[in-house]
């Protein structure tokens, strides 16, 4: 393949996955983000491959390049669904045992 036909690909890869991922409702993100995170570990795991087959140290470095930036994308991926998993817990409610003085256990007279 030629590199215009490279570049169009990838484009066009960027618009369908900006508009298949903007139409997905709010509660559906977090099953997204988790399937992408999966998807960015597969990659991490390709570059530590590369990374350790290399011979020539170009390769090597774009290899060891590509860890570090998957390492942190796969990282920020799990922290903003950790985020998002938070939107959905609901507050923390005081046990029920406990009165307005916050002493638990005791009894009234």
């Amino acid at each position: 393949m030629d590199g215009m036909s490279l570049l169009t690909i990838t484009v066009l890869a960027v618009f369908v996955g900006f508009e298949v991922v903007s139409k997905v409702s709010s509660t559906l993100h977090t099953p997204l983000m988790s399937g992408a995170n999966a998807i960015h570990g597969i990659i991490l795991v390709g570059a530590i491959i590369v990374a350790g087959q290399a011979s020539d140290p170009w390769v090597l470095a774009v290899a060891l390049l590509a860890v570090v930036l998957a390492t942190a994308n796969l990282v920020g991926g799990f922290v903003v669904t950790d985020r998002m998993l938070e939107m959905f817990r609901g507050r923390q409610r005081p046990p029920s045992g406990t009165d307005a003085a916050g002493s638990a256990g005791e009894q009234r007279p």
